[in-house]
């Protein structure tokens, strides 16, 4: 894909960007989903380790889903992974 125009004539994005704009999508819509900054919630899916482990790796099926299921998948993972940190 690289050096292809897109519509709006800007280049198009590579693939690490396309997952780094999703990545940072799910940041988003996880804070807002529960009421705090991104800030705050990228340092928890971080501390989480979700990048690596969840959001990255299975990028290719996630990116397929409603925002409503990636939200919802992304929650349950951090808080199983917060409560294993805490016990």
């Amino acid at each position: 894909m690289k050096g292809l125009i897109s519509d709006n004539g800007f280049p198009a994005p590579t693939e690490e960007e396309l997952r780094n704009i999703f990545a940072a999508s799910c940041v988003e819509a996880t804070a807002r989903e529960t009421g705090c900054t991104a800030a705050e919630m990228y340092r928890q899916m971080k501390d989480a380790n979700l990048f690596a482990e969840l959001i990255y790796p299975c990028y290719e099926t996630l990116h397929t889903q409603s925002r409503r299921i990636v939200t919802e998948d992304i929650l349950t993972a951090l808080r199983t992974r917060q409560k294993r940190t805490a016990s």
